[in-house]
């Protein structure tokens, strides 16, 4: 299936170094190769042994048209070796060789693993690929938005499992994964002992999708220290497993102190009613909007919530550079307008309030508020 990255980092690569990241089996290492089927190409991986040696020895193929280079987040000191590989590219380049295309991929954020190393800066173009979207199933699979939508809730947006022939497929290749990331990726920044502390926790995440979470609380049932659970959702975040959605304030350093809201990147995956995974797949979407954005353009995009102390609570707040643009509430059927959406509505008036219904026959406005089919809101986004 092509991907909504395809021509744009082939156009990046043309130019600079392209770091692609994203989690695992996302489909990065399927579309590097998409990218290289017209040309030759390389693959080397970190996690190979004769990848590796080849990878330290730095003896690949120079004349290639593309390298894709996958997992070197892995080697000691990469950010050091990946400036002297694409310093060394100029070079050649200058001696009459012609421009070798460099893909490096990763199935961890690169900018929080191992971060000790000299700068790229100027030399990369960055993308996140996520999963596949309700805009990716009408583009490229022909199908109606409402149906994508259906479609996404029920088996996630990781291409093996969304794209497979039956459920049980999907249902196999879940408990393969996720056993697998516990088990294999987190080792990468834990120790052994503490994997099974690990899996408690992300079962326990499970169950608290769209919540404010109180890691104070959580800590307590695992009887571990709150330190040491906020470095293991820290990891959770770094191997793309689930991502933090911060509440809103314009004090950045008072947001942080305030409790965040968790939700998975395979929605499939998430423990609760038709609304928590509705909102779950709502809020991976709007991350992958606001990613795409924030890649492409060169801008501050965020994803945020607001909550007051009344306990009223805007379930998403998409921010540019640092100012308001839309302010979404997610309902699986029509409903009146909560008071907390209709105040800060009429708080936030530059912005676009949104009551996103899972089925809605008409689109409304009431009092400020756009009340919206959500299926087709959601293939009208950016990515």
């Amino acid at each position: 299936m092509k991907r909504y990255l395809d021509f744009v980092i082939q156009k990046d690569l043309d130019s600079k170094l392209v770091i692609l990241t994203g989690p695992r089996q996302v489909g990065k290492t399927t579309l590097s190769r998409h990218l290289a089927t017209q040309d030759g190409y390389q693959y080397l991986n970190w996690d190979i042994p004769n990848d590796r040696q080849i990878l330290q020895a730095g003896s690949w193929d120079t004349k290639v048209p593309l390298l894709i280079f996958d997992e070197i987040h892995k080697m000691p000191n990469w950010k050091t070796w990946l400036k002297g590989v694409a310093d060394a590219r100029i070079s050649r380049q200058a001696q009459g060789e012609s421009f070798q295309k460099i893909l490096v991929t990763g199935s961890a954020r690169m900018d929080t693993y191992r971060q000790t190393g000299e700068s790229l800066a100027g030399r990369y173009f960055a993308w996140r690929l996520h999963p596949i979207s309700v805009k990716e199933l009408v583009s490229y699979q022909g199908m109606s938005a409402e149906a994508a939508l259906d479609h996404l809730m029920l088996r996630g947006g990781f291409p093996e499992p969304c794209l497979a022939s039956t459920e049980l497929e999907a249902n196999r290749w879940r408990q393969q994964y996720f056993t697998d990331l516990v088990r294999e990726d987190v080792l990468e920044f834990s120790r052994i002992h503490e994997i099974s502390a690990m899996r408690t926790f992300v079962e326990m995440l499970r169950d608290r999708v769209g919540s404010p979470l109180s890691l104070a609380s959580m800590a307590r049932d695992l009887q571990i220290s709150s330190p040491t659970l906020k470095k293991y959702l820290e990891i959770l975040e770094a191997l793309y497993i689930v991502f933090v959605v911060h509440p809103w304030h314009q004090n950045i350093a008072r947001s942080l102190l305030q409790a965040p809201k968790v939700y998975f990147y395979d929605t499939a995956y998430v423990r609760g009613d038709e609304g928590i995974r509705f909102e779950n797949a709502v809020a991976n979407m709007l991350l992958k909007h606001s990613n795409y954005l924030e890649d492409s353009l060169g801008q501050a995009h965020g994803l945020h919530y607001i909550r007051n102390k009344e306990g009223g609570e805007i379930d998403f707040v998409l921010t540019q550079q640092e100012q308001i643009t839309h302010l979404i509430e997610c309902k699986l059927s029509k409903s009146s307008i909560s008071k907390t959406l209709r105040t800060k509505a009429a708080q936030f008036s530059q912005a676009e309030a949104i009551q996103l219904t899972r089925t809605l026959d008409q689109t409304e406005n009431r009092e400020g508020v756009w009340l919206k089919k959500a299926s087709d809101w959601l293939n009208e986004l950016a990515a």
